[in-house]
Formats: C-alpha cells, structure tokens, sequence
C-alpha cells in the first residue's frame, strides 16, 4: 500500500503536468531534437553492392595476401584462438568467434538432391555447327548462326545413390547442360539413356522410393527394387539398358546423352515440329563390367568425378557432338510409338539425327559447393523457340525441378552466380531470403502505367498453337504389345559378350530378391520379350517362367479406366 507522503508526491507531479503541459524526458540532457543546420550536411551517396563486389573479388584471391577476418570483417588474431576462464575454467559465451564458426560449421550442408544427389561437373562452350538445319525449324537465338558460342556449364549424376554414394554404380547417368544464352537461360536436363522407367509422372515418387532404402532396415532391399519393375512392365527396355554393361559407363567423359522426353522446336509464326536432342561423346562409348565395376567402387568410389576433373585439368577437354531428331506434328501421329512416351526411343532408323552444334568442358570449377552443388537445372528455363510437348511426365518436372531448387537453394537461387542469366532480368518478382543482387532496385513491383516496362511482341496466338480435344480424365498408361518392341530391338542389337553379360548382371541382382513371385514375375517379363534371355534369367534365379499376353491398343486412354493394379490391363 501506498504511503501518504508519496501519495503527495504524485498528486503534485500530476498537478504540474496538467498545469505546464510537462513530460519525462522532454528537456532531459542527451534527448534534444535538434537537427543539424541547413548545409551543414554534404552530400553522401553509397553503392550497397560494393561489399558483395569486394567478396566475389576477394574470393579468387590467394590466401598469402589476405589477413584473416571474422565474417563481419574485423581482423581478428588467430583462428584457432578461444576464451575461457584461466587455464581450466568454462568458456565464454562472449566469443563471439567461436560461436560464429560453429554456427556456420553446424549449416555447412544444404539439403541433398533426392535424386541426382551425388555428381560432377565442368564449365565449357556450346558451338553452332548447323545453323540452316536449325533456322528451318526454330526461331532459338543460341542456333542462328554458325560458330556462335554459348558459355555451358554441365553437371554429370549417378541417380538413386546419396551424395557419397560411389559414382560407378549401377545407374543411369544424369547429363544436364545449362545454356546461357543471350536470351535467358536453357537447361537441358538429360540422361544417359534415351529413354526412363516411367511414362505417368505420379508413379515417379514410387519408383525413387523403391531405388533407395527401406523404411524399416535402411538397406537397398531387392525385393521392394524388383517388384516395382515387375509390376510395371513399360519399364522394361530401361532395366534392360541398366543391367547391360551401359548401367556401369566408364566415368563420365565415355556416355552419351539424350533429353529423353519429346520438346517443340517453334518457329516466329507459331509453327512447330516435335524435336528431340541426342549428344554423342567424341571419347567413344566405354563401360565397365559389373565386375570391373564393383572393384573401382570398393577402391576409388569417386573414379568418375576424378577422371573428369584431371581431363580438364590436363588440358585433355572432354567434348560431344549434339544432334536433332526432327518429326512433325502429321508425322508423329502415324508414327509407330507414342511421341509423347518416355519409355519409348526414336530410333536413328526412325528419324535420322542431324548435327545442329558441338560442345566442350574446358574449365573446372574453383568452388564445387558453389559452382556444381548450387547448380539447379530445370526443365522450365525454356528460350523463345524451345518449348515444352505434352508429354505428362515432362509436364510434371516443370514444377518439380524448379520446387526442388526453392526448396534447396532458396526461392533466389537463380540469383546465385551459377545460375545467373547473363542478359538483364526485369519482372516484378521481389524480395525473399538471400535477396543479393539488388532486388531490382526502385523500379515498379507491379505492370505500372506511370514507368511502363517494354513487352515482347507476340508473333503468333496460342490458341492456334497448340489445341486438344477431351474431357478431364484420370489417367494411366495401359501396357500393349509396343512395350516389348525395344527390349526386342535392344536385344538383338547386343553382341553375343553384351546378352551374356545382361543375363548374368539380372541373375546376379534379382537371384537376391527372396520372394519367389517377385523373381518368376520378372523373369517371365523378360520372357515375353525373348525366349532366349527370359529362359536364362529364370533358370539363373531358379523360377519357372509364366508364358503372358498382351494385346494391342492405346498408351492413353481418353476415358477413365479402372483398374486396382500399377498400369492397366496388366
């Protein structure tokens, strides 16, 4: 309670301020509001750039003719030097060095690639060879004319392993280029395989989960592998392709890639032709075999990213000859397989490749955390003359790759150097975590009226562009006889030495799978594509094949179909 003499007290204060118009701190010594003089100030303008231009500077520097600072800059004695209390007291929470360095030691790592986790990769050029076979089918400024070169920079993956998995695993190769071109960026997000295990994009989570660990015991568990395969049968020629001595390239620089998926090459007047894009290696194809394979796993698990690197660093430049396969709209609708599926190749039979360019890896990366692992490609950096076909799965990466990287790298991740277009970016898109390169400055963060931005015009309507017919519909691929076409023709296309191998790398493999039915599935899947090799898978694994049938009929459907297994009608 209250004393009476203060109770005076504040009556009077109380009485004072009403009276005076008085308030704490009003007059207090320190508290004027002053400004100072008209003039006194002169005129400072400061670039906030600057500092990012020192580090990026300061960066390609040696370390004898830098002094060593904290992150802030403050030079500071010794990097190993810390605080405590006498010769064996507690440290002190005022080092703020020590916290700092493990601060930043404790988020070193960013989240790894689900997929394409462990990889390598270079900087180079992309040079135009065939600039009037490609004028006749796409406005693409980067193939306008011969001996253009464009800057690269191509990362090489292994798929399913983690980041220190070994790099000569049995895999497919990932083979993605970044062009910078001058009008934005492409990325071509390609394999070493013309083809991939899926067509219908929701089956792709499944399938990466079968290609890893096991929920319960964390190993690779050869019966969740081989099940999924089995039970999707459209898979086939890519398993075939992985269990031949393909599955174990020799490095990186012995492989040739393919965008797989079908994309559009567009013309200034809308029109368009199917396109896809082949890289052939100049090193000439070479592969290990599972034998050879396993050893350089167990002894030197990063061969691959260590041949490449030593290549370039060699000055022995790594380079490929790029090819297209061109197949108009009427074309692709009598053509023998569906142009829109992902498991299905356009043999050089069936449209001729044509040399549109080359390129070369002529530099390695100084940083591999800030140049390889930051990199982030996508299939949605298009160029105007490059686009997307409806091939669902290609559809689906549009979103996936770049959500990937948002995820990863932050939603600015184009903002990191490797990323980085090299012609002026101008949008409306702002702010964000890691918002480095000036944010666009002060121009208008919405389409003003007051400072208009330039608009590309447009040479053709989209309505004319592209056009389908078809309710909505819940889809999935149906398996038909077409799906045993390329094992077929891959088959017979090996040497005797290439089958004998693929038979004995499958047996190797699916003999360790423990349930019966998983092994005689799969062996009858190979069956049903040839006798011969389904014969000796089954006996290698100990099963009895099961003869199959398949009839003929559509990939899609364009009606629902019902049906309570992994593809309809099988």
């Amino acid at each position: 309670m209250l004393s009476i003499p203060f109770r005076l007290l504040l009556a009077s204060v109380s009485t004072a301020t009403v009276v005076r118009g008085w308030y704490p701190g009003q007059d207090a010594p320190g508290l004027k509001r002053d400004t100072a003089p008209p003039g006194q100030a002169s005129t400072f303008a400061f670039d906030v750039s600057h500092g990012l231009q020192v580090q990026e500077q300061t960066s390609s520097e040696e370390a004898p003719s830098l002094e060593f600072t904290l992150d802030n800059g403050s030079p500071y004695p010794h990097p190993y030097e810390y605080e405590r209390i006498g010769s064996d007291g507690p440290l002190l929470l005022q080092d703020t060095h020590l916290t700092d360095i493990f601060g930043s030691f404790d988020r070193e790592r960013i989240p790894e690639r689900v997929v394409h986790a462990r990889g390598a990769g270079a900087h180079g050029y992309f040079e135009v060879t065939n600039a009037d076979f490609a004028k006749n089918y796409t406005m693409m400024d980067m193939l306008s004319e011969n001996g253009l070169k464009t800057p690269i920079t191509v990362r090489f993956s292994t798929v399913g392993g983690e980041s220190g998995s070994p790099d000569e695993a049995r895999d497919p190769r990932g083979f993605a280029i970044k062009f910078r071109t001058r009008k934005g960026i492409l990325d071509l997000v390609m394999n070493n395989t013309p083809v991939f295990f899926i067509r219908d994009p929701s089956k792709f989570p499944h399938f990466i989960h079968t290609q890893k660990r096991h929920p319960a015991s964390h190993l690779r568990d050869k019966d969740m592998f081989w099940d999924y395969l089995g039970s999707n049968p459209e898979s086939l020629y890519q398993v075939m392709r992985l269990f031949s001595d393909l599955g174990t390239p020799y490095g990186f620089r012995h492989m040739n890639g393919w965008t797989g998926h079908t994309y559009r090459w567009v013309k200034e007047d809308g029109s368009w032709n199917y396109v896809k894009i082949y890289a052939e290696t100049m090193q000439g194809v070479r592969n290990f075999t599972n034998a050879d394979a396993t050893a350089i796993s167990g002894s030197n698990p990063d061969f691959a990213t260590q041949d490449l690197y030593e290549s370039i660093q060699n000055a022995t430049y790594p380079g490929w000859t790029v090819y297209a396969q061109v197949l108009s709209p009427e074309a692709a609708r009598s053509f023998k397989y569906n142009v829109l599926d992902l498991t299905k190749d356009w043999g050089f039979d069936d449209v001729a490749p044509v040399e549109i360019g080359k390129f070369y890896l002529t530099q390695n990366p100084k940083s591999y955390f800030a140049e390889i692992e930051q990199a982030a490609f996508s299939p949605s950096n298009m160029i105007p003359g490059w686009a997307a076909s409806a091939d669902p799965v290609l559809q689906a990466r549009l979103f996936s790759y770049p959500d990937t990287h948002r995820y990863r790298l932050g939603v600015n991740h184009k903002q990191i150097p490797v990323n980085a277009p090299i012609n002026p970016v101008a949008n409306f898109e702002r702010d964000g975590r890691m918002n480095v390169n000036g944010n666009q400055g002060d121009r208008p963060n919405y389409l003003s009226t007051l400072s208009k931005i330039k608009l590309l015009p447009r040479t053709f309507t989209d309505e004319a562009h592209q056009q389908w017919q078809g309710g909505a519909v819940a889809s999935l691929s149906a398996v038909t006889e077409v799906d045993f076409d390329w094992p077929r023709r891959f088959w017979n296309s090996l040497s005797e030495r290439d089958q004998q191998n693929l038979i004995a790398n499958v047996v190797g493999h699916l003999g360790a799978a423990p349930t019966y039915s998983v092994r005689q599935r799969m062996a009858s899947l190979f069956y049903h594509a040839n006798a011969t090799l389904g014969q000796a898978i089954a006996d290698g694994v100990s099963v009895t094949v099961v003869n199959l049938s398949f009839g003929d009929g559509p990939t899609w459907y364009n009606v629902t179909k019902n049906t309570n297994n992994s593809t309809v009608d099988y």
